[in-house]
């Protein structure tokens, strides 16, 4: 029996999703350790019992579905606008740096998925799922390439197999980053800072507000710190900028529907996801660089991640974890592998080229984090490193605005170009 819900009931059970979520990750430890988004956290939860009623009772549920496209365009509209180019000029030579390495470290990823699917017998498609689709992608890349997967590709289970598998990524991605760090900085003989007997105030007090959900700080002035990788910071934002930002919005997905339209059945014919994301790079560096128009990022972050979540909750309610129980074993044994991967690649080329010092050993902790994760993991890695053997400003500049920004658009490109190849048609 199907149960099939409108847009209101879908929205509805979306935002109960979400409450579950912020409330697990708030009482459990081991989900705000490893930086579990609050909408995976309740949407998992959600799926199991949407699993549960399928099994006792033949219940099936269908949500609307273009409430959701609607969110996750969104969402990457705001990667795109958030996309401001003359950060790279900002970030300066070692920024472009690690961008070139993340990007070699995606191909890395997507050919031992590809491979090690193909030899073990599953669809070579399931390769990218099981590597930069969920691992660098994360949930937002993996709940958008899913539907792709399966409807034009036939891949059974790919949004299902995707959120797992981005999962998994957040939890390995925090799990490996502090040894990696660590071996490297014994390797270069980086002293640790000495030990401090008693917090100060401020440490106190913010070990005390890192519980809740909101952070808050001693000032009010937010026009330098408006980081898309920080859902729940307090923005101050007006009702016009909310409507000049919707306006932008609507612009990306506008200019995605009629370039999947005209791009139909050519060499440039891309998900409409994608067409989004381009769409808000075009907008952002045409209004800044050439008619100097003043972008509201705070704005623009608050209704991503607004979107992102919404989406995500949407995407896990539709959960058929009946469609993964063949893959369990074969796609475990690829994600061994690509968290042995990942700690040899950050080991041996991310450490190297970023200049084999004490910021290189910070960096491949942070690469760790985002390369199998999401960018606070790689946030979280640093700042263990960090608290440890002292501040690396070289990374903490480097890795936000690469890991927020500009490897998704790297990946985008990168995957496009995988799926044309023959043998993955």
């Amino acid at each position: 029996m199907t149960i099939e819900l409108n847009g209101y009931y879908t929205l509805i059970l979306a935002t109960l999703v979400l409450l579950l979520g912020r409330f697990l990750v708030v009482k459990v430890k081991f989900l705000s350790n490893f930086n579990i988004p609050e909408p995976v956290a309740g949407g998992l939860v959600a799926g199991v019992v949407v699993y549960l009623l399928n099994l006792l009772f033949g219940l099936t549920f269908q949500f609307q579905q273009q409430l959701q496209t609607a969110f996750m365009l969104m969402f990457f509209s705001s990667i795109g606008l958030s996309a401001d180019f003359s950060r790279l000029k900002a970030g300066g030579k070692p920024l472009v740096v690690f961008l070139m390495v993340v990007a070699g470290y995606i191909m890395v990823q997507n050919t031992v998925g590809v491979s090690l699917a193909a030899m073990l017998g599953l669809d070579p498609l399931i390769g990218l799922v099981t590597g930069s689709i969920t691992l660098t992608g994360g949930h937002g890349t993996a709940g958008a390439w899913g539907p792709v997967l399966e409807n034009k590709y036939g891949v059974v289970g790919a949004t299902t197999l995707g959120i797992a598998t981005a999962t998994f990524g957040l939890v390995a991605g925090g799990l490996i980053g502090g040894p990696v760090a660590k071996y490297l900085i014994k390797k270069i003989h980086h002293p640790r800072l000495p030990q401090v007997s008693a917090q100060t105030h401020l440490e106190s007090v913010a070990a005390a507000q890192s519980l809740y959900s909101t952070r808050h700080t001693e000032t009010d002035d937010r026009s330098n710190d408006a980081m898309f990788d920080k859902p729940d910071e307090i923005r101050l934002i007006t009702a016009s900028s909310a409507i000049e930002t919707m306006a932008l919005f609507a612009g990306c997905m506008a200019f995605a529907g009629v370039m999947t339209t005209v791009a139909k059945g050519s060499i440039f014919e891309l998900p409409t996801f994608v067409w989004a994301l381009a769409g808000g790079v075009i907008i952002r560096n045409v209004l800044t660089h050439f008619f100097n128009f003043d972008m509201f990022d705070r704005a623009i972050d608050v209704f991503g991640n607004a979107s992102l979540s919404l989406f995500l909750a949407m995407a896990l309610l539709s959960l058929r974890l009946w469609e993964l129980t063949s893959l369990a074993l074969p796609v475990m044994l690829i994600l061994a592998v690509q968290v042995a991967v990942m700690m040899m690649y950050a080991t041996w080329v991310t450490f190297r080229v970023m200049g084999r010092d004490y910021d290189a050993a910070v960096l491949a902790a942070g690469h760790c984090g985002f390369g199998m994760g999401a960018t606070p993991t790689a946030i979280a890695n640093m700042q263990a490193i960090t608290d440890r053997y002292g501040p690396s400003y070289k990374a903490f500049l480097i890795v936000p605005m690469v890991g927020a920004f500009f490897v998704d658009l790297v990946n985008a490109s990168i995957l496009q170009l995988f799926t044309q190849l023959p043998f993955l048609q």
